[in-house]
């Protein structure tokens, strides 16, 4: 049977350059309307967000990871502008275009050896959700359980290495943005992060960790693997039933959000304090937002979805950036600098601003560091962005001369996605006692959703000694 083509590496890399130079000057102009003080021209801006949704979405892999990242960062752009990107691009979460029925079922039948429905008990063709390299199916197994399948697009890993060898013909000019960037080592940090996600056995791996690590927590939870139903392209696990992201956005009171926000976080920053692994995809289709069974189990909980973008830190990384952050908090310049350089963030043979570097990463770092409670907002999310993407920021001359170590650049990507996340949640709290819970021993419960996480860490812990 004719498989649809996802398209050859020229094709791609002409068809995303056209499309990305005609936002790119969309964005621009808008910018410079509101720098003006003239009204953006809301007609222009919804047909063009609506162009990048359908460019985007039809040709999946990377290109559509992009569409998806610029569906909830808080762009360096007027309101008005930012709410048509936002809208017109969210459908690339949780409902873009499909593929073609018969290449999934192809795709199944490879993998099986048998049809989807003498494998399954039951098989849902029509998907529940199209991502960026394989949609998700409804199942049922023949013991009785409800299963979702992730099943990978035909073709779809070749057209994300060709996306990816793409991008390294920007290289060249990566080194003129960034003259000091090591892009070799940066490159091959990609290509590793992108193999994690393309094999849907090492995903299973990825989150049956997770799984097996939150196992029977109060309020976060991480669907089991069916791990004999997983294949290359194939991943099976529990069906969980929530409410997406914008719908609870939609309709969820103040403490509810305020809830979810702080469960969101403490996932991002308890995952990385406790285990040194982070979920490196934050978008808001990861998320469902599952109802109590009970008004005794006190508020909804967060079931956290997709585990292809995994990264594990070596305990010599992680101690290195429990340094950096201590000293940043401390106020302690000289310790932060001296860390940064030994990191690889500084180059060793290039004089920079420090003051200006150690300034950049205490405005980073701001929601753990200024006076408690810190509240997101849209406005902080994107002067982050702007830092470093905006010629004119203050920052700009500085950090074009530092280096990205590899280890940070999923790290990077999670700190963009949760302050949009949490930003589009208004949360508010003291971030800093919170964070301080998973690193700082002995730290107290800062929240009654603290005190839960204590008490079932300690259970843990106390079953794992007696094992």
């Amino acid at each position: 049977m004719a498989k649809k083509s996802l398209g050859g590496r020229v094709q791609r890399g002409a068809r995303l350059a056209r499309t990305g130079v005609r936002g790119a000057t969309g964005m621009a102009g808008a910018k410079a309307r509101g720098l003006t003080g003239r009204a953006p021209d809301d007609l222009r801006h919804d047909e063009m967000a609506a162009h990048l949704a359908d460019v985007l979405g039809e040709m999946k892999g990377a290109a559509m990871k992009l569409g998806q990242l610029l569906s909830f960062v808080d762009l360096d752009v007027p309101p008005e502008v930012r709410t048509a990107y936002h809208e017109a691009l969210a459908q690339l979460r949780d409902d873009a275009p499909a593929f073609d029925a018969d290449a999934i079922w192809d795709v199944l039948e490879e993998e099986y050896g048998a049809p989807p429905d003498e494998v399954f008990a039951s098989f849902d063709p029509n998907p529940l959700a199209a991502a960026s390299i394989g949609q998700v199916h409804a199942a049922k197994l023949d013991d009785g359980r409800d299963v979702v399948i992730k099943v990978q697009y035909p073709g779809v890993a070749d057209a994300v290495r060709a996306d990816l060898r793409n991008a390294e013909s920007f290289a060249p000019l990566a080194r003129f943005v960034s003259p000091n960037q090591e892009i070799g080592p940066l490159l091959d940090e990609l290509r590793e992060r992108v193999d994690d996600e393309l094999d849907y056995e090492r995903e299973a791996q990825y989150q049956r960790a997770f799984a097996s690590r939150y196992e029977d927590h109060p309020f976060i939870r991480v669907p089991d693997i069916v791990g004999d139903m997983c294949r290359k392209r194939v991943l099976v696990s529990e069906r969980i039933h929530g409410q997406r992201f914008d719908e609870f956005v939609a309709g969820a009171d103040a403490e509810a959000r305020q809830r979810v926000g702080e469960i969101i976080f403490r996932y991002a920053f308890g995952s990385i304090g406790r285990f040194r692994l982070f979920n490196g995809d934050p978008h808001p289709g990861n998320y469902l937002i599952e109802e109590p069974d009970s008004a005794a189990d006190g508020g909804v909980r967060v079931a956290f979805l997709d585990y292809g973008s995994v990264k594990m830190f070596t305990r010599e990384r992680y101690t290195s950036m429990r340094t950096i952050e201590q000293a940043l908090s401390s106020g302690d310049r000289d310790t932060a600098l001296t860390s940064l350089r030994e990191a690889g963030f500084l180059p060793r043979n290039a004089a920079v601003d420090e003051q200006v570097v150690y300034d950049w990463f205490q405005m980073y770092t701001r929601p753990v560091l200024e006076d408690q409670p810190f509240t997101f907002t849209s406005d902080y999310a994107a002067e982050v962005i702007r830092s470093t993407t905006d010629p004119r920021s203050p920052y700009s001359d500085v950090l074009r001369k530092l280096n990205l170590p590899p280890d940070y650049l999923l790290l990077n990507r999670i700190q963009w996605g949760l302050n949009s996340v949490l930003a589009r949640l208004d949360a508010s709290a003291d971030w800093r006692s919170i964070r301080d819970e998973y690193v700082v021993e002995a730290a107290t419960s800062a929240t009654d959703l603290g005190q839960q996480d204590a008490a079932w860490w300690r259970e843990r812990s106390g079953a794992a000694d007696h094992l």
